[in-house]
């Protein structure tokens, strides 16, 4: 059975494209009953959901320590595939994602690394609802849905990271000064999926959504590189028209967004929507009081109210040239007092619910680049 970039081309987008690819996969060997995608961060050594197609997932929003999943370390290790044909032998692990996946029915699994040259990305599993359903054929076959899946992920990451690049060279070449970007567009960013995977239930938000939320909370500010300097540094309080002019930064980043989508015929990127979002709205308030639209409650989208949180909480306790930075204590306090008026109160209490991951984010990226 053949698959053609015209046929995966008219789905719009990766989570369409590997519905369209198991479909058509199940036509030739129907008991692949699941196709899933996780994705691994090196830095901070995580292995989170991304993508799937199937049953109702066992696992959104699910993230865990490489280093704690030891057959997953091994396909890291090796970056050889692993066959486990009767799961049974997981029955009684200790690890959540283990014990979810055989609750679920599944009995069986291979599990592919998901590699861009050496780098490891993540990993593609294949499951069963039966026991010893991976033979010669089948592995054969799932070789080659594992090449093209693996082609789809790193073309649509490439995309993101080529946007994000480049807007983060505007911003280096444009505000070489600021000593505090990186460090800060890293932990907004990781703040930013802490909440997403904890309102995602309630919001109906996929892994798929939070990733993106992830990947583009670090391009909320890309307007201020149209910021004149003598105000984007200035230490005392800004005048009237000096704050004006500030808050412009929303719509002419999201202006940037739209030619830089273009230039890079990057259009047709998932979630193009959701980036205009977080640029335009991040400023916005729950009260109305916020900029530039003076948008009221859910009017706000749900990706703004989560990158909004996540700013507001790392630029308090960042060190700045005009203030100390504030214990977590006190800038949860704060965080508090503004929930309900000025920020979404369901993400000032997802970000307070997980500060033992908060405490990780702020030793792991204290001083890394993003």
């Amino acid at each position: 059975m053949y698959y053609t970039s015209t046929d995966l081309n008219q789905h719009p987008s990766i989570m369409s494209k590997l519905s369209h690819l198991h479909a058509t996969t199940q036509a030739k060997l129907p008991q692949i009953t699941r196709i899933a995608v996780a994705l691994f961060d090196q830095d901070s050594d995580i292995v989170r959901t991304f993508i799937y197609s199937g049953k109702p997932s066992p696992l959104n929003h699910y993230q865990a320590n490489l280093s704690q999943c030891l057959s997953l370390q091994e396909v890291a290790r090796s970056r050889e595939a692993r066959i486990v044909q009767d799961l049974s032998i997981y029955r009684d692990s200790r690890h959540e994602h283990a014990i979810k996946i055989y609750e679920a029915g599944y009995r069986s699994s291979y599990t592919l690394p998901l590699l861009s040259g050496n780098t490891l990305l993540g990993f593609i599993f294949f499951n069963g609802d039966d026991e010893q359903v991976f033979d010669k054929r089948c592995v054969e076959h799932l070789d080659l849905i594992g090449n093209l899946l693996a082609l789809m992920v790193i073309n649509e990451l490439s995309e993101v990271i080529t946007l994000a690049s480049t807007m983060k060279t505007a911003i280096d070449v444009t505000h070489f000064r600021d000593p505090e970007t990186a460090g800060h567009l890293s932990r907004m960013a990781h703040y930013s999926r802490l909440i997403a995977q904890r309102v995602a239930d309630e919001r109906g938000l996929s892994d798929h959504f939070i990733e993106h939320i992830f990947m583009f909370a670090p391009l909320h500010d890309i307007g201020k590189i149209t910021v004149p300097d003598e105000i984007l540094f200035k230490r005392g309080p800004l005048t009237p028209d000096e704050r004006t002019e500030m808050q412009k930064h929303c719509e002419s980043g999201r202006d940037l967004i739209d030619k830089l989508l273009c230039n890079y015929r990057l259009s047709n990127l998932d979630h193009t929507q959701m980036l205009r979002n977080i640029v335009l709205c991040h400023h916005e308030a729950m009260d109305g009081s916020g900029y530039p639209a003076g948008l009221v409650g859910e009017a706000v989208p749900i990706e703004a109210r989560i990158v909004a949180v996540a700013d507001v909480f790392d630029a308090l306790t960042s060190e700045r040239p005009y203030k100390a930075a504030w214990t977590n204590s006190d800038a949860f306090a704060e965080l508090a007092r503004l929930a309900g008026n000025k920020l979404d109160a369901d993400c000032v209490a997802a970000l307070h619910d997980a500060l033992p991951e908060v405490l990780r984010i702020q030793a792991t990226f204290g001083s890394t680049e993003f």
